[in-house]
């Protein structure tokens, strides 16, 4: 009875404020009519959930982490052998209401992100809808729209989609990355009728490539985007419409979003974001000139979209991972190729697919970063998989997930047994995460 009053709670909450933590993409309404089986497991988990005996040393070692750091908010999820046994928010989701994080809150996912996108992008491999070896441009090509015909460099005819995911398709960062560049591109191609990606890649392909297609690693947010033009080219729906219904829905996940650029149009649960003391503002990314705080306007994250603009709570990722990691507990949602050639060098290239990083010990990685965003993601060979999820960017930029690197595995040498219970699973909490009210206009933000 409890359960079904804070349902009921929530569902006037949200009707008032007109703001749903369960959406399909920004192109459908996020009024539509939730039902139990449609919210997210992670709104029902609290962080006293989490319960066993050594549990305190990992505790420890986070909170000494975000006071260290002066990270304001932090989530991490642990699952072992597939269950998830760990699953706690640190500090602060919004410290200006005095909001604590708890396990239900969304963060941005940042470069994570490409995870998705590149399971999509195998998930259409699998099913004969697109080769790893096709062509991207061109007359053969799978984004042959007469918009993409004006190029100069015939090399954009020898890219594979392959080479996409593993950053190998020719471009440099070396003049900036244009995903972060909207301001400038917004300026340059002012008057066009396209979205703001068609725009972005029209405006690439003007320029040459750095390198012949398949020859050098050079990391490109924007061979992520044009992934996710190609998955709505081949699947004839939006990106987030298509990932949602066919890669999240079966996973069993509900509750995971391209994210908004502004404070107010952020998702109820969703967690404030926080940039170092002193950072500077930016152009907004829309062309008009304000200057906006870059975690708030200085980036266009729809647009950053399949390779960054990503929202989840960290155990709902945990659960996107458990179904990608080739452990046997939960059947994964790609086939043993896939999954393995996504995370093998000799396979997949240096780039990999959409992992950052793996090892000889079977330690696959990825991280994301961008203003007001630090992300990391760990799968271990002894079956530990770890989320570790900030609503804070550091003045140590990257180097922020060495630090994280080494506080994860500090607490799985520190932790000797692990519990056999499984949050994924238990309905012993049923209490629906309680919604925060979001101002319908801030125009600072």
């Amino acid at each position: 009875m409890k359960g079904k009053i804070f349902i009921f709670i929530g569902l006037i909450v949200l009707f008032f404020f007109g703001e749903i933590a369960i959406s399909f993409s920004d192109k459908t309404s996020r009024n539509s009519v939730i039902n139990d089986e449609n919210i997210s497991f992670a709104l029902n988990l609290e962080n006293s959930d989490t319960q066993f005996e050594q549990a305190v040393y990992i505790d420890k070692l986070f909170e000494s982490f975000i006071k260290r750091y002066n990270i304001k908010g932090a989530s991490v999820a642990i699952t072992k052998n597939e269950n998830l046994i760990y699953s706690k928010g640190f500090g602060m989701a919004n410290k200006e209401t005095g909001q604590e994080v708890q396990p239900g809150h969304l963060f941005r996912l940042a470069s994570v992100s490409k995870l998705i996108t590149a399971v999509a992008i195998m998930h259409m491999v699998e099913n004969d809808i697109i080769s790893l070896d096709d062509k991207v441009f061109g007359h053969e090509g799978i984004l042959n729209d007469e918009i993409y015909s004006n190029y100069q460099d015939k090399r954009y005819e020898d890219i594979r989609v392959k080479q996409l995911l593993n950053h190998t398709a020719g471009w440099s960062r070396r003049n900036g990355d244009p995903l972060f560049n909207s301001d400038i591109i917004n300026k340059r191609m002012r008057g066009s009728e396209e979205d703001d990606t068609d725009k972005l890649i029209i405006y690439e392909l003007k320029k040459k490539l750095y390198y012949k297609p398949g020859t050098v690693y050079s990391y490109s947010n924007l061979g992520y985007a044009i992934l996710g033009k190609i998955i709505e080219k081949k699947s004839g729906v939006a990106y987030e419409d298509y990932v949602v219904m066919n890669v999240m829905k079966p996973m069993g996940i509900n509750d995971m979003h391209i994210g908004k650029s502004l404070y107010y149009e952020k998702f109820p649960n969703e967690v404030r974001y926080y940039e170092p003391a002193g950072s500077s503002q930016s152009l907004a990314f829309d062309g008009s000139g304000r200057m906006v705080p870059k975690s708030y306007g200085g980036n266009n994250i729809p647009l950053i979209g399949a390779a960054g603009g990503w929202l989840a709570s960290s155990p709902e990722f945990a659960k996107f991972i458990c179904s990608i990691d080739g452990f046997n507990n939960i059947p994964d949602f790609l086939d043993s190729t896939s999954v393995y050639t996504m995370s093998n060098p000799k396979l997949a290239g240096k780039g990999l697919y959409g992992w950052r990083g793996a090892d000889q010990h079977g330690t696959w990685w990825r991280t994301g970063t961008f203003s007001g965003t630090s992300t990391f993601v760990l799968r271990m060979e002894n079956g530990l998989n770890w989320v570790v999820l900030l609503n804070t960017s550091s003045y140590k930029r990257t180097r922020i997930h060495n630090k994280l690197s080494r506080t994860i595995f500090a607490a799985s040498y520190r932790v000797k047994e692990w519990p056999d219970y499984n949050l994924f699973t238990s309905q012993e909490n049923t209490n629906v995460y309680p919604i925060e009210k979001i101002p319908i206009i801030n125009p600072e933000l």
